[in-house]
């Protein structure tokens, strides 16, 4: 972990950069005082496409439904 007043962060921040992509830290100080730490940001794991991947649809719910179930969801009235 290398340590690195303003002025010469600003000067070499591409430089600092790379470290950080390298997996360094890099502490920022003023006036010789440690204020800031730049860090690697890690990359979010992958995400599988929509939320309901694990869903499981039963057998049979492509189906039409007996008069008996749009009774149900119809009130009677079908």
């Amino acid at each position: 972990m290398g340590q690195y007043n303003v002025q010469e962060a600003k000067t070499r921040l591409s430089e600092l950069l790379n470290l950080v992509e390298n997996g360094e830290d890099v502490v920022i100080a003023k006036a010789g005082r440690p204020v800031a730490r730049l860090v690697k940001i890690e990359r979010p794991l992958k995400r599988e496409l929509g939320f309901l991947a694990p869903l499981q649809i039963p057998d049979g719910f492509y189906e039409p439904w007996t008069d008996e179930e749009m009774g149900v969801v119809t009130g009677g009235d079908h």
